[in-house]
């Protein structure tokens, strides 16, 4: 009979399963027992399964299969079907990564299990300590939450080593092991050149820019979204603009009328515009975001992404919780509409660029292992 892992390690949206596969590989290389547990979050093939293949991960050992939903909803469903998986495992550490629900979701259930033998999980949160300050936002809910009743604390960038210790929790718990999403994308990022995602969408020596859009505030307002497909597609006219949207994005532009972009497509690069894809898998987005001209996003993880490879981007929102992408990498805030015109001219003259901040060297998560390992005595 096989020894049970000693590592569950929970993933349930798209930014996890990149984090994931750092850990998985670092886990499993440093000699740990692994069990992967896929939550069902992002069931789309574009976000989910095509992922597993392309960055290498195992099939999960449990997959929850719990799907869309209300936040509360989801959460809850969560939670009930992560905790029987958790006792019959019964691993010594629960991973969780991020700040989407499935973090908070599992991170609650394993702060409160107790074995039958008396003993209990520690819960380890890798991209600990972000923080946006602003809690309209459901993920600093979840990163604030999962931060305050977790074991160990592994963290990204020294922002979230003040934040942490200004919330009083103790230094002890905390590590600075830089970014395990970075790990994943240094790993494929020649892999993602080679992809012939360029050349099928007609932008082989094109100069474009890729466009990612998933927060409510930016999606869920009917005239807010109005307006901003309205200023994408005039800037569009002089650079080609890529939408490569999320299903709730598709859904939210569906509802709004707005399904007259153009398809992408040789005919589209030569004309410019705003064009829109569905989700695209890893290898293929990251192999245009690192030929893009500029980024221009709402996502946590695409400002990292862009930081490290030293892509502008203009994050259209009013914060970040990655505040280094801001003072050290490429990226820029774009908090007013009406500012979005300046900034990509800006961007695209290239008066902005950035540095690697620290230890986003491709090793993060080899880091995370060695303190697993170290405090498990294996």
């Amino acid at each position: 009979m096989s020894r049970p892992a000693e590592i569950l390690l929970v993933a349930g949206a798209r930014p996890n399963f990149v984090k994931a596969a750092a850990l998985e590989r670092a886990l499993t290389g440093a000699g740990l027992r692994v069990c992967l547990v896929h939550t069902g979050q992002h069931y789309d093939p574009g976000l989910s399964g095509v992922f597993f293949e392309q960055l290498g991960l195992p099939e999960p050992n449990h997959h929850l299969g719990v799907g869309s939903g209300p936040h509360g909803g989801q959460t809850g469903q969560i939670m009930a079907a992560f905790e029987p998986v958790l006792f019959k495992e019964r691993p010594r550490v629960v991973v969780v990564v991020g700040d989407v629900n499935s973090t908070l979701a599992c991170g609650l259930v394993a702060a409160k299990a107790v074995f039958e033998d008396g003993s209990r999980p520690l819960l380890a949160h890798v991209e600990a300590g972000l923080r946006s300050f602003d809690r309209s936002m459901p993920e600093e809910i979840n990163r604030l939450v999962t931060d305050a009743v977790s074991d160990l604390l592994f963290v990204s960038e020294r922002s979230g080593l003040d934040n942490l210790l200004r919330e009083g929790l103790p230094q002890e718990k905390v590590f600075l092991v830089g970014n395990v999403m970075i790990d994943t994308l240094r790993r494929l990022e020649t892999q993602a050149r080679r992809s012939a995602v360029a050349a099928e969408l007609g932008l082989e020596g094109v100069r474009f820019g890729l466009v990612t859009l998933h927060r409510p505030t930016n999606v869920d307002q009917p005239e807010g979204l109005r307006r901003l497909v309205a200023e994408l597609g005039r800037l569009s006219r002089d650079l080609p603009l890529l939408l490569a949207a999320h299903p709730r994005t598709q859904k939210a532009l569906a509802a709004q009328g707005l399904t007259g972009l153009k398809p992408p497509g040789p005919e589209w690069a030569g004309e410019g515009g705003l064009a829109l894809s569905g989700p695209l898998p890893y290898l293929d987005f990251l192999g245009l975001m690192v030929r893009a001209a500029v980024v221009l996003t709402d996502s946590g993880g695409v400002q990292e992404e862009t930081t490290a490879l030293g892509v502008p981007c203009l994050t259209l929102r009013p914060n970040t919780e990655r505040p280094v992408t801001l003072s050290q990498g490429t990226n820029q805030l774009v908090t007013r509409l009406e500012e979005l015109d300046l900034a990509l001219r800006r961007a695209l003259t290239g008066e902005r660029s950035g540095r690697l901040p620290e230890l986003w060297d491709g090793h993060a998560a080899e880091r995370v292992a060695a303190v697993l390992k170290d405090r498990l005595g294996v």
